[in-house]
């Protein structure tokens, strides 16, 4: 009798522990896959990562190390958000490349600025001095306003400036253009670099050492990006809330000391 009790005792849990294991395989907890670039914008979302974890959201950061892969791997569905560009960047990626994604929320400003290792101001500039721009088409454009802003060239268009569109160039500056990323790097061969915050900061330069910044009212603020129709899904509304929160704000604050922006 006392067999047949222990028996029955055993079979009953197993019978439970197999309910209880697939009813809890059928419970997933909600993710996304967020495309950034390496430094801050990876900085901030591993911040916002550690908050999320906490409200029930699963947060993988895939990062990338040049500006065209985010955009592309959210159109296949590779991931489900980035957070690395601006508008004027978005919008030529979907007019040249016909992207079905869009921009959802705001997110940080990281000010372009003007970097040198030779002077310490923007009045030293000499004539005939090289000057590093970023070569992809947006960026490029953002670098010649930048330096017309420090009153170096004058433009003819400003709303998609090329090196074409320079009508004035009074100390005759030679601008070349670089990949992004190797403008850092370069800085020794040239005289002064327009340089992406981002590029700055994984260089190791001291992002408050630019000579000439772009201020709080560029329209270059990045942006949170993703597919056309999922900007309701409710993790994605959920990461935006822990994104534009207080803590962030302050994160971001206390970390980057005013040389990033938040915008909200």
């Amino acid at each position: 009798m006392k067999k047949n009790y222990i028996f029955i005792l055993v079979a009953a849990l197993t019978v439970f522990s197999i309910f209880y294991l697939k009813d809890n395989s059928s419970v997933s907890i909600p993710s996304l896959k967020i495309g950034v670039t390496s430094g801050p914008h990876a900085m901030i979302i591993e911040h916002v990562r550690e908050r999320a974890k906490e409200q029930g959201l699963n947060i993988n950061i895939i990062e990338f190390d040049d500006f065209i892969l985010p955009n592309a791997a959210l159109a296949q569905g590779d991931i489900q958000i980035n957070c690395y560009q601006h508008k004027p960047f978005l919008d030529e990626q979907i007019a040249s490349r016909k992207y079905k994604i869009q921009s959802i929320a705001k997110s940080v400003l990281m000010p372009m600025g003007i970097y040198s290792n030779k002077i310490k101001s923007i009045g030293q500039i000499k004539e005939k001095a090289k000057i590093g721009i970023p070569n992809d088409p947006t960026n490029s454009g953002r670098a010649l306003l930048l330096l017309q802003k420090a009153g170096l060239i004058v433009l003819k268009n400003e709303e998609y400036p090329k090196l074409l569109d320079i009508t004035s160039n009074p100390k005759g500056l030679e601008i070349i253009e670089l990949d992004a990323p190797l403008l850092p790097r370069s800085l020794d061969d040239l005289d002064a670099a327009a340089i992406n915050t981002d590029w700055v900061f994984l260089a190791k330069i001291d992002t408050n050492s630019g000579i000439y910044k772009e201020t709080a009212d560029s329209p270059y603020t990045n942006l949170i990006v993703a597919r056309q129709g999922d900007e309701n899904l409710p993790e994605i509304k959920k990461f935006i809330e822990l994104y534009q929160s207080e803590d962030t704000k302050k994160f971001v604050e206390s970390t980057f000391k005013g040389s990033i922006l938040t915008s909200w």
